[in-house]
């Protein structure tokens, strides 16, 4: 594996393969092994967690190890990571310094930090996760940056395979309507790492919230590497025939970066059509539906999907501990 876990991307198949086999095992406790024994981890959260921290810092202690959680501006420092810059504002450390003393102290460093959803053409370029990553010398685990949020994404295909067994399915990755735009890391990853295993995916989206062309590059480039597909949809309702998973996720347009009001006024139509309900997953082939949590009911998905036995979005949280432990004894054994 890479030294450090920024995206599914950086691994070629048979590593993913290889994490999720390592993951099932962690999970039916076939893998009991504590590579952590004696060692610290540090939890870096810009942002609100509930799944991640939880997941992370329980994942730690049972392979072994010491979860240390910092949250920047709060229970540490505030941080700087732009290069070159006079820190004479409201910034107290640069993350030069900060990564490189807590590499002193912990084996890998794990980092969640939002898109501000400010400037479109600087935070695609993942700047705060790819500074940590420059200065570290120890692994960085990315827990969800602006563009990717590759632990998801692992436990979302583990889900699946889980659920569905082996093999090319049909995948549907949807947007939903949301009072509010929001981040692309979650569709990206869900839309890579798909590609990756070799599914036939379908992004359905209205027009006007493509994902970022690079991305669909890199992911048409890994469909055709691995033998799927990725078609682009803006059919709210045939998007759905025939699929074997259902993915619902929104996601801000990056039209609209840094003008949430217009970006709010543009998806308003569409409240009462993007949304999954009975109807909807009724033209798909008996899928399961997917979400990474939180989501607001009768919002993204009504109650009935949700609740339903076809819903397995509990154990696609679950899982977020479980191939989380593959990523770190992996991590650890590569370094």
């Amino acid at each position: 594996m890479a030294k450090s876990f920024l995206k599914t991307s950086e691994l070629v198949r048979d590593e993913i393969e290889t994490l999720i086999t390592s993951a099932l095992k962690f999970k039916s406790s076939e893998d009991q092994s504590q590579p952590l024994a004696g060692k610290s981890v540090a939890l870096v959260f810009f942002n609100p967690s509930l799944r991640t921290r939880a997941s992370m810092q329980v994942g730690i202690y049972e392979l072994g190890g010491n979860a240390v959680v910092l949250e920047p501006g709060g229970t540490s420092w505030t941080l700087e990571h732009r290069e070159g810059v006079v820190m004479d504002s409201d910034k107290t450390e640069h993350v030069a310094e900060f990564v490189r003393v807590l590499g002193r102290y912990c084996v890998a460093i794990g980092v969640r930090t939002f898109a501000a959803l400010e400037k479109w053409e600087e935070e695609r370029l993942d700047p705060i996760l790819n500074a940590f990553a420059k200065y570290s010398d120890v692994p960085i685990i990315n827990l969800e940056s602006a563009m990717h949020h590759p632990c998801q994404a692992m436990a979302d295909m583990m889900t699946i395979r889980e659920r569905l067994g082996e093999g090319r399915k049909k995948v549907l990755l949807t947007w939903a309507w949301h009072p509010k735009p929001l981040p692309m890391a979650v569709p990206n990853s869900f839309a890579l790492a798909a590609a990756q295993m070799g599914h036939d995916l379908v992004i359905a989206h209205p027009a006007g919230y493509e994902l970022d062309d690079e991305l669909i590059e890199e992911t048409r480039k890994q469909a055709a590497a691995a033998g799927g597909s990725v078609t682009i949809s803006n059919d709210v309702e045939s998007a759905f025939d025939g699929v074997d998973v259902v993915y619902a996720k929104s996601w801000g347009s990056k039209n609209f970066y840094g003008a949430p009001d217009q970006d709010i006024s543009a998806r308003a139509p569409y409240r009462d059509k993007w949304i999954v309900d009975e109807a909807k997953m009724a033209r798909a082939n008996s899928a399961i539906f997917m979400h990474c949590l939180p989501v607001r009911r009768n919002v993204i998905v009504t109650d009935g999907v949700i609740d339903s036995s076809s819903s397995v979005v509990i154990e696609e949280a679950e899982n977020r501990l479980h191939v989380q432990k593959a990523i770190m004894a992996h991590l650890l054994e590569g370094n």
